[in-house]
């Protein structure tokens, strides 16, 4: 399963999400955007690579079966690496050497901008065939180079939300009621320590309030326009009052002893969603198939999605897919992305596995609008996820964002894990990027 504690969002839970979303069957069709391109016109049949990382869902939709019905010439083949860490590496040096790239290619958000400044020209340009601006605007400007080119289309985002435990935050005399969980915590994730605090003075014997401080920092900080860099390509992380204001609250959660302590997608932090020790999480769309995959059949109906934190909406995660220009079936694949990103395949990724489209069109589907996630409580994700994601600012991306949020999460680990004190964590986080990207 890949971990991507930094760039963006983990993908990898071998499973159709949990039956994330109780909503009619999709009816996928050949007509609309994308898929008007027959094999016939390359000189008989073709086989589309289709490089990734992790759980793009596309298996779990059968879209690649649906694609093959619809051009019964072309099949498509998933060529998946389990971490995108292991992924992304081996994707630049093919594009690098020129040799061993797939018909398409998955690109991380925390890796966008890499790609977008330093390799762009290596990629077609999808805004000649594919219309970007169906997806949220600040999608769009992720994976544009400056001289216009578009070289990702947009697949998933991130919209925030808070998933909690209903039940634990009953017994410790906290609201559980989605919308009075929301009040609670509006003014923002200053509110969600006050609750935290009150949750740890009746909390359940071997609850935690929350899992884990490098994943509300994540949150905080992905709530800000500028995060990491300025719009010049400044790094800026040791000024950046999104950084700022995450850090102090991760540091203030690690002196409370505000959470359990734990790194994302570990063994450890997956023991303890099973063992039911946690009672809140910070939850991109696709946090909610981690938590219920991992929690079990006991804690189904136990769990339940507020909306985030404060009146800053944020995303955190995502992906595109992209067309290397050294590809033996250019315009074949073009055509299978323009499918693939498609509002109506992008509602069946969603169907399948959870995670939130890119395409604003997909919002007035009824599989989006209408959705809900009976493991939470009948939550009515569509329309939360829906909500946030309309109103996420613009983030400025940079060419080292994963790298420095991963640092930076590391030193908050060893908050939590080892005592480390703020200022020496600080100190740690600030050599290791500065080291490492001057």
């Amino acid at each position: 399963m890949r971990i991507s504690r930094a760039g963006g969002r983990r993908r990898g839970v071998t499973v159709a999400a949990t039956a994330v979303v109780a909503a009619s069957a999709l009816l996928l069709t050949g007509c609309g955007d994308g898929g008007d391109t027959d094999a016939a016109e390359s000189g008989g049949k073709i086989t589309l690579t289709v490089g990734d990382y992790g759980q793009f869902g596309y298996k779990e939709a059968k879209l690649f079966e649906k694609y093959h019905q619809l051009h019964p010439n072309i099949t498509v083949k998933e060529d998946t690496t389990a971490n995108e860490q292991d992924y992304y590496p081996k994707l630049l040096q093919e594009l690098n050497s020129g040799s061993g790239l797939a018909d398409v290619q998955g690109i991380e958000v925390g890796r966008i901008k890499e790609v977008v400044d330093t390799q762009a020209a290596k990629f077609e340009d999808l805004s000649k065939t594919i219309k970007v601006d169906d997806w949220v605007s600040w999608k769009e400007q992720q994976a544009t180079a400056a001289d216009g080119t578009v070289i990702g289309a947009g697949t998933d985002i991130g919209p925030m939300s808070l998933c909690y435990r209903r039940d634990l935050f009953q017994k410790a005399g906290l609201p559980s009621d989605r919308d009075e969980v929301a009040k609670a915590v509006a003014g923002g994730w200053e509110d969600y320590l006050k609750l935290g605090e009150q949750y740890k003075k009746k909390a359940p014997s071997g609850t935690y309030f929350m899992d884990s401080a490098s994943a509300m920092y994540n949150a905080v900080v992905s709530s800000s326009a500028k995060q990491y860099y300025d719009a010049k390509g400044k790094v800026i992380y040791k000024s950046s009052p999104g950084v700022k204001q995450g850090w102090n609250l991760a540091a203030e959660t690690a002196k409370k002893k505000l959470s359990q302590g734990l790194a994302q997608f570990t063994d450890g932090w997956n023991a303890a969603l099973r063992k039911g020790t946690v009672a809140s999480v910070a939850c991109p769309a696709w946090m909610a198939a981690q938590i219920s995959v991992n929690s079990g059949a006991a804690y189904k109906g136990k769990w339940d999605i507020a909306r985030a934190p404060g009146t800053s909406a944020a995303n955190w995660g995502g992906s595109f897919l992209s067309v290397p220009k050294s590809g033996p079936h250019v315009k074949e694949a073009t055509a299978l992305v323009k499918w693939l990103t498609a509002p109506e395949q992008q509602a069946a990724v969603f169907k399948a596995i959870g995670v939130f489209p890119s395409n604003t069109g997909a919002y007035q589907l009824a599989d989006v609008k209408d959705a809900k996630l009976p493991y939470f409580n009948n939550a009515p994700i569509g329309k939360i996820y829906a909500d946030e994601a309309k109103s996420i600012p613009e983030a400025v991306l940079g060419a080292k964002d994963a790298f420095i949020k991963d640092t930076v999460s590391t030193q908050i680990n060893n908050m939590e894990q080892r005592g480390t004190s703020p200022g020496k964590a600080w100190q740690a986080a600030t050599e290791a990027i500065d080291k490492a990207i001057g």
